[in-house]
Protein backbone atom coordinates (compact mmCIF):
# COMPACT_ATOMS: atom_id res chain seq x y z
CA UNK A 1 0.00 0.00 0.00
CA UNK A 2 2.83 2.42 0.84
CA UNK A 3 3.89 2.63 -2.79
CA UNK A 4 0.45 3.92 -3.70
CA UNK A 5 0.48 6.71 -1.15
CA UNK A 6 2.86 9.13 -2.82
CA UNK A 7 0.15 11.70 -3.28
CA UNK A 8 1.48 14.46 -5.48
CA UNK A 9 -0.15 17.33 -3.59
CA UNK A 10 0.80 15.95 -0.20
CA UNK A 11 4.40 15.21 -1.17
CA UNK A 12 4.86 18.76 -2.45
CA UNK A 13 3.81 20.35 0.83
CA UNK A 14 6.57 21.53 3.13
CA UNK A 15 4.24 21.13 6.11
CA UNK A 16 1.81 18.21 6.51
CA UNK A 17 -1.67 19.44 5.77
CA UNK A 18 -3.18 18.27 9.06
CA UNK A 19 -0.76 20.24 11.23
CA UNK A 20 -0.83 23.19 8.84
CA UNK A 21 -4.62 23.36 9.07
CA UNK A 22 -4.65 22.95 12.85
CA UNK A 23 -2.05 25.69 13.30
CA UNK A 24 -3.85 28.02 10.90
CA UNK A 25 -7.17 27.93 12.70
CA UNK A 26 -5.62 28.35 16.12
CA UNK A 27 -3.82 31.40 14.72
CA UNK A 28 -7.02 32.71 13.17
CA UNK A 29 -9.15 32.06 16.24
CA UNK A 30 -12.31 29.99 16.59
CA UNK A 31 -15.36 31.15 18.51
CA UNK A 32 -15.99 28.65 21.30
CA UNK A 33 -19.54 27.29 21.55
CA UNK A 34 -21.49 24.06 21.15
CA UNK A 35 -22.60 24.68 17.57
CA UNK A 36 -22.37 21.64 15.30
CA UNK A 37 -19.98 23.49 13.00
CA UNK A 38 -17.49 23.86 15.84
CA UNK A 39 -18.12 20.25 16.86
CA UNK A 40 -17.21 19.18 13.32
CA UNK A 41 -14.02 21.23 13.34
CA UNK A 42 -13.01 19.76 16.69
CA UNK A 43 -12.98 16.29 15.11
CA UNK A 44 -10.01 17.56 13.13
CA UNK A 45 -8.20 18.58 16.30
CA UNK A 46 -8.79 15.17 17.82
CA UNK A 47 -7.14 13.75 14.71
CA UNK A 48 -4.29 16.28 14.85
CA UNK A 49 -3.54 15.43 18.46
CA UNK A 50 -3.78 11.70 17.83
CA UNK A 51 -1.26 12.02 15.01
CA UNK A 52 1.23 14.46 16.52
CA UNK A 53 0.74 14.20 20.29
CA UNK A 54 1.24 17.96 20.22
CA UNK A 55 0.06 19.21 23.61
CA UNK A 56 -0.64 22.63 22.14
CA UNK A 57 -3.55 21.15 20.18
CA UNK A 58 -4.86 19.38 23.26
CA UNK A 59 -4.67 22.47 25.45
CA UNK A 60 -6.34 24.64 22.83
CA UNK A 61 -9.14 22.13 22.28
CA UNK A 62 -9.76 21.70 25.99
CA UNK A 63 -9.88 25.46 26.37
CA UNK A 64 -12.55 25.63 23.68
CA UNK A 65 -14.68 23.06 25.49
CA UNK A 66 -14.08 24.15 29.09
CA UNK A 67 -14.37 27.88 28.48
CA UNK A 68 -17.63 27.83 26.58
CA UNK A 69 -19.32 24.43 26.71
CA UNK A 70 -18.82 22.18 29.75
CA UNK A 71 -19.01 23.95 33.10
CA UNK A 72 -17.23 22.76 36.24
CA UNK A 73 -20.53 21.55 37.70
CA UNK A 74 -21.21 19.33 34.69
CA UNK A 75 -23.78 21.55 32.99
CA UNK A 76 -23.57 22.95 29.47
CA UNK A 77 -23.26 26.71 29.18
CA UNK A 78 -26.40 28.33 27.73
CA UNK A 79 -28.06 24.97 27.11
CA UNK A 80 -31.80 25.14 26.39
CA UNK A 81 -33.52 22.13 27.93
CA UNK A 82 -36.72 22.71 25.95
CA UNK A 83 -35.26 23.37 22.50
CA UNK A 84 -35.28 20.16 20.48
CA UNK A 85 -32.87 20.45 17.58
CA UNK A 86 -30.71 17.52 16.54
CA UNK A 87 -27.99 19.93 15.40
CA UNK A 88 -27.24 20.85 19.00
CA UNK A 89 -26.60 17.26 20.03
CA UNK A 90 -23.49 16.79 17.87
CA UNK A 91 -21.24 18.39 20.51
CA UNK A 92 -22.00 15.38 22.72
CA UNK A 93 -19.46 13.36 20.74
CA UNK A 94 -16.72 15.85 21.54
CA UNK A 95 -17.70 15.91 25.19
CA UNK A 96 -17.51 12.10 25.33
CA UNK A 97 -14.05 12.27 23.74
CA UNK A 98 -12.95 14.39 26.66
CA UNK A 99 -14.55 12.00 29.13
CA UNK A 100 -12.63 9.11 27.60
CA UNK A 101 -9.44 11.15 27.54
CA UNK A 102 -9.61 12.42 31.14
CA UNK A 103 -12.16 10.33 33.04
CA UNK A 104 -13.52 13.53 34.55
CA UNK A 105 -17.12 13.17 35.67
CA UNK A 106 -18.11 16.66 34.54
CA UNK A 107 -17.87 15.50 30.92
CA UNK A 108 -20.05 12.47 31.53
CA UNK A 109 -22.59 14.66 33.35
CA UNK A 110 -22.68 17.18 30.50
CA UNK A 111 -23.09 14.44 27.89
CA UNK A 112 -25.84 12.99 30.05
CA UNK A 113 -27.84 16.20 29.63
CA UNK A 114 -27.89 15.64 25.89
CA UNK A 115 -28.73 11.97 26.33
CA UNK A 116 -31.72 12.87 28.50
CA UNK A 117 -32.84 15.43 25.94
CA UNK A 118 -32.99 12.64 23.37
CA UNK A 119 -35.50 10.85 25.61
CA UNK A 120 -37.79 13.89 25.39
CA UNK A 121 -37.17 14.66 21.73
CA UNK A 122 -40.30 14.56 19.52
CA UNK A 123 -40.60 11.62 17.13
CA UNK A 124 -42.45 10.56 14.03
CA UNK A 125 -45.15 7.92 14.28
CA UNK A 126 -42.57 5.26 13.40
CA UNK A 127 -40.07 6.41 16.03
CA UNK A 128 -37.72 8.65 14.08
CA UNK A 129 -36.41 11.85 15.67
CA UNK A 130 -37.84 15.04 14.20
CA UNK A 131 -35.02 17.13 12.82
CA UNK A 132 -36.19 20.10 14.88
CA UNK A 133 -39.29 20.89 16.89
CA UNK A 134 -41.56 22.61 16.14
CA UNK A 135 -39.91 23.84 12.93
CA UNK A 136 -39.70 20.58 10.99
CA UNK A 137 -42.42 18.27 12.31
CA UNK A 138 -42.24 14.63 11.21
CA UNK A 139 -39.15 15.31 9.09
CA UNK A 140 -35.97 13.25 9.17
CA UNK A 141 -32.88 14.61 7.43
CA UNK A 142 -29.59 12.89 6.70
CA UNK A 143 -27.95 15.76 8.58
CA UNK A 144 -29.76 14.74 11.76
CA UNK A 145 -28.36 11.21 11.66
CA UNK A 146 -24.85 12.68 11.97
CA UNK A 147 -25.93 15.19 14.60
CA UNK A 148 -27.71 12.85 17.00
CA UNK A 149 -27.30 9.18 16.28
CA UNK A 150 -23.52 8.95 16.37
CA UNK A 151 -23.75 10.41 19.87
CA UNK A 152 -26.65 8.14 20.84
CA UNK A 153 -24.57 5.13 19.75
CA UNK A 154 -21.40 6.24 21.50
CA UNK A 155 -23.22 6.97 24.75
CA UNK A 156 -24.92 3.59 24.66
CA UNK A 157 -21.64 1.79 23.99
CA UNK A 158 -19.96 3.51 26.94
CA UNK A 159 -22.66 3.52 29.60
CA UNK A 160 -25.66 1.42 28.55
CA UNK A 161 -24.32 -1.40 26.41
CA UNK A 162 -26.75 -4.02 27.77
CA UNK A 163 -29.77 -1.93 26.80
CA UNK A 164 -31.20 -3.86 23.85
CA UNK A 165 -34.03 -1.34 23.52
CA UNK A 166 -31.54 1.47 22.94
CA UNK A 167 -29.69 -0.47 20.25
CA UNK A 168 -32.98 -1.26 18.53
CA UNK A 169 -34.00 2.39 18.76
CA UNK A 170 -30.75 3.51 17.14
CA UNK A 171 -31.41 1.16 14.27
CA UNK A 172 -34.89 2.64 13.84
CA UNK A 173 -33.22 5.95 12.96
CA UNK A 174 -30.90 4.43 10.33
CA UNK A 175 -33.50 2.05 8.93
CA UNK A 176 -36.08 4.81 8.61
CA UNK A 177 -33.81 7.27 6.84
CA UNK A 178 -32.40 4.65 4.50
CA UNK A 179 -35.78 3.17 3.60
CA UNK A 180 -37.29 6.56 2.75
CA UNK A 181 -34.41 8.42 1.07
CA UNK A 182 -32.28 5.82 -0.74
CA UNK A 183 -32.37 5.75 -4.53
CA UNK A 184 -32.12 2.03 -5.25
CA UNK A 185 -30.65 2.65 -8.69
CA UNK A 186 -27.82 5.04 -7.84
CA UNK A 187 -27.26 4.05 -4.21
CA UNK A 188 -27.34 7.72 -3.21
CA UNK A 189 -29.80 9.26 -0.75
CA UNK A 190 -31.94 12.36 -1.11
CA UNK A 191 -31.69 15.00 1.59
CA UNK A 192 -34.55 13.82 3.81
CA UNK A 193 -38.21 12.90 4.05
CA UNK A 194 -41.44 14.06 5.66
CA UNK A 195 -43.33 11.17 7.21
CA UNK A 196 -46.53 13.22 7.12
CA UNK A 197 -45.93 14.06 3.42
CA UNK A 198 -47.13 17.65 3.79
CA UNK A 199 -43.89 19.59 3.21
CA UNK A 200 -43.86 21.56 -0.02
CA UNK A 201 -41.05 19.37 -1.35
CA UNK A 202 -42.37 15.99 -0.13
CA UNK A 203 -43.14 13.27 -2.67
CA UNK A 204 -46.86 12.50 -2.20
CA UNK A 205 -46.19 8.76 -2.09
CA UNK A 206 -42.84 8.41 -0.30
CA UNK A 207 -42.52 11.76 1.49
CA UNK A 208 -38.96 12.05 0.16
CA UNK A 209 -37.30 15.28 -0.87
CA UNK A 210 -36.39 15.47 -4.56
CA UNK A 211 -32.60 15.90 -4.76
CA UNK A 212 -29.28 14.45 -3.62
CA UNK A 213 -27.38 17.25 -1.86
CA UNK A 214 -23.75 16.31 -1.44
CA UNK A 215 -23.19 17.34 2.19
CA UNK A 216 -26.29 15.51 3.37
CA UNK A 217 -24.86 12.27 1.98
CA UNK A 218 -21.53 13.27 3.52
CA UNK A 219 -23.04 13.63 6.98
CA UNK A 220 -24.65 10.22 6.63
CA UNK A 221 -21.46 8.63 5.29
CA UNK A 222 -19.45 9.93 8.27
CA UNK A 223 -22.05 8.84 10.79
CA UNK A 224 -22.13 5.31 9.41
CA UNK A 225 -18.36 5.09 9.82
CA UNK A 226 -18.58 6.34 13.39
CA UNK A 227 -21.39 4.01 14.37
CA UNK A 228 -20.13 0.86 12.68
CA UNK A 229 -17.01 1.00 14.86
CA UNK A 230 -18.94 0.88 18.16
CA UNK A 231 -22.26 -0.77 17.34
CA UNK A 232 -22.29 -4.39 18.63
CA UNK A 233 -21.54 -6.87 15.88
CA UNK A 234 -23.80 -9.37 17.63
CA UNK A 235 -26.82 -7.18 16.86
CA UNK A 236 -28.47 -7.83 13.49
CA UNK A 237 -28.40 -4.09 12.83
CA UNK A 238 -24.62 -4.05 12.51
CA UNK A 239 -24.72 -5.93 9.21
CA UNK A 240 -27.34 -3.52 7.89
CA UNK A 241 -25.20 -0.51 8.84
CA UNK A 242 -22.26 -2.01 6.97
CA UNK A 243 -24.47 -2.64 3.94
CA UNK A 244 -25.76 0.94 4.06
CA UNK A 245 -22.18 2.21 4.08
CA UNK A 246 -20.91 -0.07 1.31
CA UNK A 247 -23.89 0.68 -0.92
CA UNK A 248 -23.47 4.42 -0.47
CA UNK A 249 -19.73 4.16 -1.13
CA UNK A 250 -20.43 2.37 -4.42
CA UNK A 251 -22.86 5.09 -5.43
CA UNK A 252 -20.36 7.80 -4.54
CA UNK A 253 -17.62 6.09 -6.51
CA UNK A 254 -19.87 6.11 -9.56
CA UNK A 255 -20.84 9.76 -8.97
CA UNK A 256 -17.28 11.08 -8.57
CA UNK A 257 -16.40 13.63 -11.23
CA UNK A 258 -13.45 12.84 -13.45
CA UNK A 259 -11.51 15.66 -11.77
CA UNK A 260 -11.87 13.92 -8.40
CA UNK A 261 -14.60 15.85 -6.63
CA UNK A 262 -18.37 15.67 -6.23
CA UNK A 263 -21.09 18.01 -7.45
CA UNK A 264 -23.20 20.02 -5.02
CA UNK A 265 -26.32 18.40 -6.50
CA UNK A 266 -25.63 14.86 -7.63
CA UNK A 267 -29.08 13.96 -8.95
CA UNK A 268 -29.42 13.60 -12.71
CA UNK A 269 -29.49 15.65 -14.87
CA UNK A 270 -27.72 18.24 -12.73
CA UNK A 271 -24.02 17.23 -12.63
CA UNK A 272 -22.37 19.67 -15.02
CA UNK A 273 -25.46 21.85 -15.27
CA UNK A 274 -25.13 25.62 -15.24
CA UNK A 275 -24.89 26.85 -11.65
CA UNK A 276 -23.86 23.49 -10.22
CA UNK A 277 -20.28 23.12 -8.99
CA UNK A 278 -17.82 20.80 -7.28
CA UNK A 279 -18.35 21.48 -3.57
CA UNK A 280 -15.54 21.12 -1.04
CA UNK A 281 -17.18 19.88 2.16
CA UNK A 282 -18.94 16.95 0.52
CA UNK A 283 -15.81 16.15 -1.48
CA UNK A 284 -13.75 16.11 1.72
CA UNK A 285 -16.30 13.89 3.49
CA UNK A 286 -16.38 11.36 0.67
CA UNK A 287 -12.60 11.31 0.32
CA UNK A 288 -12.24 10.71 4.04
CA UNK A 289 -14.95 8.07 3.96
CA UNK A 290 -13.16 6.12 1.21
CA UNK A 291 -9.84 6.26 3.10
CA UNK A 292 -11.34 5.30 6.45
CA UNK A 293 -13.46 2.61 4.85
CA UNK A 294 -10.34 1.05 3.34
CA UNK A 295 -8.52 1.20 6.66
CA UNK A 296 -11.42 -0.48 8.49
CA UNK A 297 -11.59 -3.24 5.89
CA UNK A 298 -15.04 -2.18 4.71
CA UNK A 299 -13.91 -1.12 1.22
CA UNK A 300 -11.47 -2.82 -1.14
CA UNK A 301 -8.25 -0.88 -1.62
CA UNK A 302 -8.12 -1.85 -5.27
CA UNK A 303 -11.53 -0.32 -5.89
CA UNK A 304 -11.34 2.86 -3.82
CA UNK A 305 -7.76 4.00 -3.17
CA UNK A 306 -7.20 5.58 -6.56
CA UNK A 307 -10.48 7.48 -6.21
CA UNK A 308 -9.45 8.66 -2.74
CA UNK A 309 -6.08 9.75 -4.12
CA UNK A 310 -7.76 11.74 -6.87
CA UNK A 311 -10.20 13.25 -4.38
CA UNK A 312 -7.49 14.30 -1.95
CA UNK A 313 -5.36 15.85 -4.67
CA UNK A 314 -8.35 17.88 -5.79
CA UNK A 315 -8.95 19.11 -2.23
CA UNK A 316 -5.39 20.34 -1.83
CA UNK A 317 -5.08 21.72 -5.35
CA UNK A 318 -8.41 23.54 -5.55
CA UNK A 319 -9.61 24.37 -2.05
CA UNK A 320 -6.46 24.97 0.03
CA UNK A 321 -5.07 28.48 -0.46
CA UNK A 322 -1.90 29.69 1.23
CA UNK A 323 -2.01 33.19 2.70
CA UNK A 324 0.85 35.66 2.79
CA UNK A 325 1.36 34.96 6.50
CA UNK A 326 1.81 31.24 5.88
CA UNK A 327 -1.61 30.16 7.17
CA UNK A 328 -4.07 28.43 4.89
CA UNK A 329 -7.61 29.22 3.86
CA UNK A 330 -10.22 26.59 3.05
CA UNK A 331 -12.53 27.53 0.19
CA UNK A 332 -15.48 26.18 -1.75
CA UNK A 333 -17.83 25.09 1.06
CA UNK A 334 -21.51 25.90 0.69
CA UNK A 335 -22.68 27.70 3.81
CA UNK A 336 -25.91 25.77 4.35
CA UNK A 337 -28.49 23.52 2.77
CA UNK A 338 -31.93 23.29 4.34
CA UNK A 339 -35.21 21.50 3.81
CA UNK A 340 -36.76 24.62 5.28
CA UNK A 341 -36.71 25.66 1.61
CA UNK A 342 -38.56 24.43 -1.47
CA UNK A 343 -35.61 22.02 -2.02
CA UNK A 344 -35.31 22.83 -5.70
CA UNK A 345 -32.07 22.86 -7.69
CA UNK A 346 -32.40 26.63 -7.92
CA UNK A 347 -32.54 26.89 -4.15
CA UNK A 348 -29.42 24.80 -3.51
CA UNK A 349 -27.25 26.60 -6.07
CA UNK A 350 -28.39 30.00 -4.76
CA UNK A 351 -26.82 29.43 -1.33
CA UNK A 352 -23.50 31.30 -1.03
CA UNK A 353 -20.11 29.73 -0.48
CA UNK A 354 -18.15 30.48 2.68
CA UNK A 355 -14.43 30.77 3.30
CA UNK A 356 -12.92 28.74 6.16
CA UNK A 357 -16.21 27.00 6.87
CA UNK A 358 -15.67 24.44 9.62
CA UNK A 359 -18.07 22.01 7.95
CA UNK A 360 -15.42 21.55 5.28
CA UNK A 361 -12.29 22.14 7.33
CA UNK A 362 -13.00 19.36 9.84
CA UNK A 363 -13.54 16.64 7.21
CA UNK A 364 -10.45 17.82 5.31
CA UNK A 365 -8.42 17.38 8.50
CA UNK A 366 -9.86 13.88 8.93
CA UNK A 367 -8.93 12.99 5.36
CA UNK A 368 -5.42 14.36 5.94
CA UNK A 369 -5.07 12.21 9.05
CA UNK A 370 -5.99 9.08 7.11
CA UNK A 371 -3.42 9.83 4.43
CA UNK A 372 -0.68 10.66 6.90
CA UNK A 373 -1.28 7.44 8.86
CA UNK A 374 -1.73 4.93 6.02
Amino acid sequence: MKSMLLFAARAAAATPYLAWTADSFIERGVEANFDYTQATLYLGYQAAYNLTQNETYLAWYRGQIDDAVVQDNGTIKDWNYTFYSLDNYRIGNNILWWYEHTGEEKYKAAAGIIREQLNRHPRTATGGFWHRSPTYPNQMWLDGIFMADSFYTKWTSLFDSDNATAWDDIMVQYDNIDAHTRNKTTGLLVHGYDESKVAVWADPVTGASPLVWDRADGWYFLSLLEVIQVFPESHAGHARLVEYFITLAAGLLEAQDEAGGWWLIMSEPYPGAEGNYIESSGSAMFTYGFLKGIKLGLLAEGDYLAAAQKGYNLLTDEFVVENDDGTLNWEGTVSVGSLGSNATFEYYISVPLASNDFKGVGPFMLASYEIETL
